[in-house]
């Protein structure tokens, strides 16, 4: 075959290639594995096991200490007659931490003073709670200040009451 304009003759016609190179099929499977891996159904989620449930009860001095954070128990302060379980706040209200004298015990005297000392807490767990007389308005506030704080920030898991109170689980309840 010559080209009629300047009878040279034209080059010997080229082959169409196929669809089916190699490369084309390679490239057409990583495309459907890509397509697979986004669009395959995902495994269902797994929920993490929930906590057990907090059931609100009546603790006595005796029975809320220990609730200390020590050999894996929550956390529990009582604040003006409510107890709450700070086991979230771990790190402040438990062995180690800053409040930790306060973990396991009333602390109403002693956020009420901004005091961490000891002496703050009640000695004789056996003994009526502390009545908190002798705290001015200022420290009253104060200790509404923390109460209001653990409120917002943690569960109310029980009361606090004297040993002895109406109210108090009798032994082995």
């Amino acid at each position: 075959m010559t080209d009629s304009k300047t009878d040279a003759p034209l080059p010997p016609p080229t082959h169409a290639q196929s669809i089916a190179s190699p490369i084309n099929l390679i490239l057409f499977a990583l495309l459907l594995t890509l397509v697979y891996l986004r669009l395959r159904p995902k495994p269902p989620p797994t929920l993490s096991k929930a906590p057990p449930p907090i059931v609100f009860r009546t603790f006595t001095p005796p029975m809320l200490k220990p609730y200390n954070g020590e050999n894996n128990m929550p956390v529990y302060l009582a604040v003006n007659g409510k107890v709450f379980d700070v086991s979230n706040g771990r790190n402040f209200y438990g062995p180690g931490g800053p409040y930790e004298n306060f973990a396991g015990r009333d602390a109403s005297r002693g956020l009420a003073c901004g005091s961490f000392d000891e002496d703050m807490l009640t000695k004789d767990l056996e003994g009526p709670l502390d009545d908190l007389k002798g705290l001015g308005e200022e420290e009253w506030e104060a200790m509404r200040g923390w109460e209001e704080r653990f409120q917002e920030k943690y569960l109310v898991v029980g009361k606090l009451v004297a040993v002895g109170d109406a109210e108090a689980p009798k032994e082995g309840s």
